[in-house]
C-alpha cells in the first residue's frame, strides 16, 4: 500500500510491473538495442528563425519519419486531428500507468528512432531540443543506475494528429514519464501552440557516463531566482504562501479549473520585474523558434497585469538545503506551475538527489487556447489519471518568507 500511495502522490517510477499498451502498436520490426536517448544524441541542429520555417521544416521531418514506417506502423502512429485521445494519453505517469498514443520508440529500428527524434529537432529550437534530450537521458540514467524497478523508464511515444502539412492544422505528440510535449502546428494560420505540454526531470543534476555534469532545469532555477530576488520584501509577502513546498493543482493529463488571485499581482510588478517574469514564462513557450517564442510572449505580456504569482519552500537557490519549491504563474493567457516532488519514487542513487530539488513536475498550458481549441481535455487514462486533484489553490498558509531568504 506504501508503495501504490507513493506512485499516486508522485506519479513517477516506484517498481510498476503492467504493460499499458491499449492504444500503442508494437513493431513486427526487429527491435534496436539503441535506446532513445542516444538516438536524441544523432539529431542535426535546429535552423529554423521563424515560425513558417518550423512548420514546413517539422511536417518534412514526420513525413521522413512516416517514410521509414511499415503500413501497420503508419497507421498506429496516425489519428484524426481531432481525435480525443490526444487529451488521454500524456502524463507525468511512466507509460505502465498511463497509456500513451501512438509508437513506442524502443519497439523501433535505431534509424527509425532517430528519424522521430529529428521530427523534435524540427519542431524545437537547439535550446528546447536540449531540454527535452536531457530528460530523456536522466530517464536512462535511473535506468541504468538507480534502484527501481519501474520498466518504462527509458521508454518514450510519438503520435501524430491530423496530416502534417505547412498548409493546414497537425498536433505532434512526444513524450514518456516525466516528458508530455502537445504542439500544434498551423500553416494556415502562421501558428504554433505548445499548450498543454509536461516537463519534468530526474534526477535534475547528475553526472553522465562520459563525465559530463547534467543540468536540466538550470535556466529554469536561474531565471525564478532571478524574478524572485528582484521583488521587494512587502512584494516577496504577497507572494509567499509558505515553508512548506505546495503540491501540484493541475496535474499533467489532468483536466483543470485555473486558480487565479492568489499571491502577487502582475500589475504591482515594475517593468524590469515583469520582464523577469517573462524570462521564467519562455522557459515553457519559448521551445521553439524566434519568431513563435516572441508572439507567444507578447499575447502573455499583454495580460500580466491580470496574472498572478505565487511561491513557496525555498527562498535560496542552494539544492543542498531544504525540499526544493514551488510556482505558479496563473494568468489569461499562460498557467504554468513548477513543483518540487517530496519523494524519489522509488529511484535512488547513491549520492544524487533524485527528491525534492532533483524531482520536479511541470506544467504548461493556455487556458483559451489548449491544443489550438481543437479538443476539450478529458483526463487521462491508465491508475490515478493525471497524478493529481485538480482546482484549489496552492498549500501553505502564507506569510512572510523565511529570514535571510
Amino acid at each position: 500500500m506504501l508503495l501504490v500511495s507513493g506512485l499516486l502522490l508522485s506519479g513517477c517510477a516506484a517498481g510498476a510491473t503492467d504493460s499499458a499498451s491499449a492504444t500503442s502498436t508494437t513493431s513486427e520490426v526487429t527491435t534496436s538495442t539503441s535506446t532513445v536517448a542516444s538516438a536524441a544524441e544523432e539529431v542535426t541542429s535546429s535552423t529554423a528563425s521563424t515560425t513558417a520555417e518550423t512548420i514546413s521544416n517539422t511536417a518534412a521531418a514526420v513525413e521522413a519519419f512516416l517514410a521509414t514506417l511499415s503500413d501497420e506502423q503508419r497507421e498506429a502512429v496516425t489519428y484524426d486531428y481531432d481525435d480525443e485521445t490526444k487529451t488521454t494519453s500524456w502524463s507525468n505517469f511512466p507509460v505502465t500507468f498511463v497509456e500513451r498514443a501512438g509508437l513506442n520508440l524502443a519497439d523501433l529500428t535505431e534509424e527509425q528512432q532517430v528519424a522521430a527524434m529529428q521530427v523534435l529537432e524540427a519542431l524545437l529550437s537547439d535550446e528546447g531540443y536540449e531540454t527535452v534530450s536531457n530528460i530523456i537521458a536522466g530517464d536512462q540514467y535511473l535506468l541504468d543506475n538507480s534502484s527501481s524497478a519501474e520498466e518504462s523508464l527509458g521508454q518514450y511515444y510519438i503520435a501524430f494528429f491530423g496530416d502534417a502539412s505547412d498548409t493546414s492544422a497537425f498536433e505532434v505528440q512526444f513524450g514518456g514519464h516525466h516528458l508530455g510535449i502537445n504542439a500544434t502546428l498551423d500553416g494556415s494560420a502562421d501558428a504554433i501552440t505548445f499548450a498543454p505540454t509536461h516537463l519534468g526531470t530526474q534526477p535534475e543534476v547528475y553526472t553522465a557516463a562520459d563525465g559530463t555534469e547534467v543540468q536540466t532545469f538550470g535556466t529554469i532555477y536561474e531565471t525564478a531566482f532571478a524574478f524572485y530576488d528582484s521583488l521587494t520584501d512587502e512584494q516577496k509577502a504577497q507572494l509567499y504562501q509558505g515553508e512548506e513546498v505546495a503540491a501540484m493543482v493541475c496535474a499533467p493529463g489532468g483536466t483543470c479549473t485555473y486558480p487565479t488571485g492568489t499571491g502577487l499581482s502582475g500589475a504591482d510588478l515594475t517593468d524590469e520585474q515583469k520582464q523577469l517574469l517573462l524570462d521564467v514564462i519562455a522557459n515553457w513557450v519559448g521551445l521553439s523558434d524566434e519568431e513563435t517564442t516572441a508572439t507567444a510572449l507578447a499575447e502573455i505580456e499583454a495580460t500580466l497585469d491580470e496574472t498572478y504569482i505565487n511561491w513557496s519552500g525555498a527562498t535560496v537557490y542552494d539544492m543542498s538545503q531544504g525540499d526544493g519549491i514551488y510556482f505558479q504563474i496563473s494568468g489569461p493567457n499562460a498557467y504554468i506551475e513548477f513543483a518540487s516532488q517530496q519523494g524519489s519514487a522509488g529511484a535512488d542513487v547513491d549520492g544524487v538527489v533524485t527528491s525534492g530539488w532533483g524531482h520536479v513536475h511541470t506544467i504548461y498550458r493556455d487556458p483559451t487556447n489548449d491544443y489550438a481549441n481543437s479538443v476539450e481535455q478529458q483526463e487521462a487514462t491508465g491508475m490515478g489519471g493525471g497524478g493529481a486533484p485538480s482546482g484549489g489553490a496552492p498549500g501553505g498558509d502564507g506569510g512572510t518568507p523565511p529570514s535571510g531568504s
